[in-house]
């Protein structure tokens, strides 16, 4: 019985370091920012426009081992803006990121100032 357990527990702690693994790297903002190799800007929504809603969109980018940006999550802002925000970075494309040498996915936060 006590075999059995070791197992079990040796091959949850191989999942656990294998997940560990594929997790994506957490970037800094600077550090997303610099590596920005094409920056498309968020379309202001008329209805914003037209309510003179300004304010920052917070985002949080999944940037694939090429470069793309895979998903796009919202972490604050109006929600008038943040849709305009999330489908510019979308768009965006970073060089990609490397670590001992090999393409990484990263996480990268995005702030989107939205002024008139």
């Amino acid at each position: 019985m006590r075999s059995l357990s070791s197992c079990v527990a040796l091959l949850s702690l191989l999942g656990a370091v294998a997940l560990a693994q594929d997790a994506p790297k957490k970037i800094t903002r600077a550090g997303a920012l610099s590596a920005v190799a094409n920056k498309v800007q968020p379309d202001y929504p008329p209805m914003a426009r037209q309510l003179r809603i300004q304010g920052s969109v917070e985002l949080e980018a999944l940037v694939t081992e090429a470069g793309d940006v895979a998903k796009v999550e919202i972490v604050s802002g109006n929600a008038l803006l943040t849709n305009a925000a999330a489908q510019a970075v979308k768009r965006w494309k970073f060089r990609p990121f490397t670590e001992d040498g090999k393409p990484i996915r990263v996480t990268a936060p995005i702030t989107i100032d939205f002024r008139l």
